[in-house]
Formats: C-alpha cells, structure tokens, sequence
C-alpha cells in the first residue's frame, strides 16, 4: 500500500519510517526544503534512539522517500495522514489548527483518486468533522474518507511503542475508512495488537482523555511527595504501595519536578479550552495544569533553600544535570529546566549545565546558563549539583570524583536517582524529593 505522510516531524517521521519497515510504500513531505534536503542526506531532524538507523534502511530498501511536493507524494496513495503540528494558539490556548486546515485545502486541491485522510496530529474533537467539510466544499470527484488515528508514542521509546502498541485506535464513520485502515495496520493485526474502531469524535477525544490523565497521576504524586516531605514519610514507598493496587497501576507514580514536552503541557491546555466551548468544565484538569507550574517553579526555590536561602544563593554556582523535559530526547518543550535555571538566575546564582542531546535547543532557552561538554565539567567547582532529568548518564557518576571537584557536596536530587543512605555514606549531604 502507498502512504503519504504529510509533515515529517517528530510524528510523522517515526510513523512514516515504521509503516516502511512493515512493508509499505511512504513518501514523507514536507514544506521545508533544507529538512528534506537533511533527511535525504540521512540527517535527523529530531534526537529518537534508533530512527536513524530504521530510516536509513527503509531508504536503502527502496520503501521510504521524502518530498517537498505534496501532488505527486499523494499521487496514488489510498491512505494520506496528516500529521503537522498543532502548537497552543497565542492569547488563548487552543490547539493552533492552521497547519492542519492548511494540508486538508492542498490535498482536497490535489487529490487525484480515492483516499482515505487520516489525522495524526493531536487534534481537539470535531477537527475531523472540520477537514471533512474543507474536502467536501472543494468539489473533489473523488472518494474520501476522513479517519481519526492519533498517536500514542512516548519520545525516546518510540519505535518500539509503534511497533509494539498497547492500543491502536481508529475513528472511523463508514466501512471505507475502516478498511483502508485495516489494511494500514494489518501487520499489527498479526501480532495482536489491540485495535479500537470508535467514532471519529470519540477517537479525537481519546488522546487528550489519555494525556490528562496521565498528567493526572504524575501531579498528585507530585502532591503527595510535598506531604511526605512535610509527614516524614518517604514518597517512593508511598507510589510503590498504591501502585500495586492494579487499578491504579504503577506507572506515571515518579516523584519529580513536574511533567513537560510536547504532549502533556499542549494537550492539558487543549482539553481545558475545549471543556470551556462546550461548557462542560473539567475542574481536576484545570488544576492539575496550574499545579504543574507551580512546582517547576518550586523545584528552582528547592535548589535555592538547600543553598542556606537567597541571600547566600547569590554568587553560588549550581551545576543542572539535564536539561531535556525526559531523557533520551532532545526535546526542551516545556521542560521544567527551564524554569529551575531561570529561579536559580533570579537568585543570583551562577549556573552551569550539561545534558547529552539537549544543550543546542537550550542555549536560546536559557543564554545565561554556560553549557559544559560533560558532567564532570559542570559540576567542578559547583556548590551544588541538581539532577534535573534521569539520563542513564547520571546514574552512575563516580561519586568520589564529584565530591573532589565540588566546592561543596551539595546534592539536590529532583528525580530521586539516588539512595540517601549511599549518599551519606559518601559524605554528601543530598536532598531528594518526597523523601521526609
């Protein structure tokens, strides 16, 4: 089968290189020349373990090509996705559908036989009905369908999360639609991936539901370390015993400095604006968004108290381990480093940092922070040192080193990587999250 994938970012590069390696036809698009140009070349435009090397062989095989034509890329394609980005609108919020409207009118323009248009992007609930009207209204004597298939796919796992899906979910509003797709993911037919048929509206509202919830869960854990701090009770034990309940389940239950990236900050805020236009409140949502960023706010405070308050926290230098807002991507979206270095700043801190991938995309984010070309690097002279985000790097640093280059064993642990005991034991005074 030909795909088209229209917008070869971070989605529509990971599922267009992944539908190759099943075996179909892709033809990645998109408007950027210089980005074609790169990926032609076999350079990534994103940091995801692994994509190089899938997309290198899918070219090499003849199953996957990149184009800044959007007519021929479609040209003979039965499924057309549409996954370009849907930023939150300045001023108010709501997911920024220019992009998406702006593919559906060039592909209602140039559609040249029957197709189904799929939506990947992230979309609030009735864009399918919206793409529907732009085909429609264009006249096109061909046949089409408009199909809902959101992404379901965690940066830095996401070719195995493709590949190896907890769900697949199509929303789909006749027989034409749910055949195309059928067929799209009949390789994941034979693994047993579960697939759900649902309404297109259904299926749109799926992906936010999904994010919010999941937000959900890390915030009140995120809550609950506050209190342990406060009760003397020790957060990770706290996550570890609810977990277990298999209704609530242990994953997302990780104690840190708030959740951030290209989903959850976007998508919450997305859901809140739909709530509102509908007048269908969703209060828990509402504040979960609003305690959120607080804490990234309030990890930076965490830092400066360790420092003995603002006062003494002037001139300190404070080395970030991590920048990105998860590891094994370079994705700075919302990353609650951002918000640790700028109250560090504030406070008159020096600051230093290191992350494996993350430190181009940070240098504009954060010009006052003076990137370093390792851990080690970052942390001579520190007289404290956070660990922001839980790169594998971090996890093993050779303590000994560390506390002979630091000014002051100092450590404030926001994603709790280390055990306080060890740590003590190797003369650090370490602060962690949760942990009273």
């Amino acid at each position: 089968m030909k795909i088209a994938m229209v917008g070869s970012g971070y989605v529509g590069l990971v599922s267009g290189a992944c539908f190759a390696d099943f075996g179909h036809d892709v033809v990645c698009v998109d408007n950027d020349p210089k980005k074609i140009e790169a990926l032609e070349k076999g350079v990534m435009p994103i940091y995801e373990p692994g994509l190089a090397d899938l997309v290198t062989t899918n070219v090499r095989g003849g199953r996957l090509s990149f184009s800044n034509d959007l007519g021929s890329a479609i040209e003979g394609a039965q499924a057309i996705f549409i996954a370009v980005g849907t930023p939150s609108r300045r001023g108010d919020g709501h997911a920024d559908l220019t992009y998406v409207h702006q593919v559906a009118r060039e592909i209602a323009e140039k559609l040249s036989g029957p197709a189904v248009i799929v939506t990947k992007s992230t979309v609030p609930v009735g864009t399918g009905d919206e793409v529907e009207r732009i085909l429609a209204e264009s006249g096109t004597p061909h046949r089409f369908a408009v199909v809902s298939n959101p992404e379901f796919l965690r940066e830095g796992a996401a070719i195995g999360d493709f590949k190896r899906p907890d769900r697949i979910v199509i929303g789909a509003e006749d027989d034409f639609g749910c055949d195309v797709m059928s067929e799209v993911y009949r390789p994941l037919f034979l693994n047993r991936a579960p697939i759900l048929f649902t309404g297109r509206r259904t299926s749109e509202l799926i992906k936010y539901a999904g994010n919010a919830f999941l937000a959900t869960k890390i915030t009140f854990i995120n809550e609950m370390a506050d209190l342990c701090e406060k009760v003397g009770a020790n957060v990770q034990d706290v996550a570890r015993g609810i977990g277990l309940d298999n209704r609530i389940g242990a994953k997302f239950l990780h104690a840190g400095p708030g959740y951030g990236g290209s989903c959850f900050p976007k998508d919450t805020l997305a859901l809140l604006k739909t709530a509102e236009d509908f007048d269908s409140p969703v209060r828990i949502v509402e504040a979960v968004v609003k305690v959120n960023e607080a804490r990234k706010r309030a990890m930076g405070r965490k830092v400066i108290e360790a420092l003995g308050g603002s006062a003494e926290a002037r001139g300190k230098k404070v080395a970030m381990l991590g920048l990105t807002f998860k590891p094994n991507t370079d994705d700075m979206r919302d990353s609650p480093a951002i918000a640790v270095a700028q109250a560090l700043d504030d406070a008159g801190a020096v600051v230093t940092a290191y992350d494996p991938e993350g430190m181009e995309l940070a240098k504009p984010l954060m010009p006052w922070v003076e990137m370093k070309a390792n851990s080690y690097e970052a942390i001579d002279g520190a007289d404290a040192i956070v660990i922001v985000t839980e790169w594998d790097a971090f996890r093993a640093l050779d303590l000994d080193r560390v506390k002979s280059i630091a000014s002051t064993p100092l450590m404030v642990d926001l994603r709790n990587v280390y055990d306080p005991a060890d740590m003590a034991e190797k003369g650090f005074t370490y602060i962690g999250v949760g942990r009273g």
